[in-house]
């Protein structure tokens, strides 16, 4: 079976209890996959994320949530699932603390639903899946609601009736 390692940084996610949201949200993305591969999460601040994202993208400032897939991926078509990389380590993803409790304030959310969504995204990532194009992104956000569903989490993506 996948290991879902994770690795903190910041010891708020440790209170957040990261570490069970991690293999909570990772198992219920590598299951719908249908794949067995294993993934590194690293709980960290603003500042240390702050630094890869300059690091590996050029974009010197925080995001939520950062992942390096293992392998490269299969181009596909627009819209298309992509295909499954096979490996036995699917990659590494970072997430920041600040980032993500600001958010889910913000979106009047549990850090714990919020922080669960983003590492479905991030896995999906490291699958392949991304949001460079509409049909792209309409794929992988069906495919985080199906996998949140599973979760007993509601569509992030629907709008909040006042």
């Amino acid at each position: 079976m996948a290991e879902i390692e994770t690795v903190l940084e910041d010891e708020r996610w440790a209170e957040a209890g990261l570490e069970g949201l991690a293999e909570r949200a990772g198992r219920a993305t590598l299951d719908w996959l249908g794949i067995d591969a294993d993934i590194v999460v690293m709980g960290c601040d603003d500042a240390r994320i702050a630094t890869l994202n300059a690091d590996f993208r050029g974009k010197p400032q925080p995001t939520n949530v950062l992942s390096w897939p293992a392998v490269e991926h299969v181009a596909h078509a627009p819209g298309a699932h992509p295909p499954l990389p096979e490996t036995d380590s699917l990659g590494d993803i970072a997430i920041a603390f600040e980032r993500c409790r600001d958010e889910a304030a913000a979106q009047g959310k549990p850090l714990a639903v919020h922080a669960t969504h983003l590492l479905v995204h991030a896995v999906l990532h490291l699958a392949g899946y991304d949001h460079q194009t509409d049909p792209d992104a309409a794929t992988m956000e069906a495919a985080e609601v199906a996998i949140l569903g599973t979760l007993g989490i509601d569509d992030p993506y629907l709008e909040k009736e006042t």
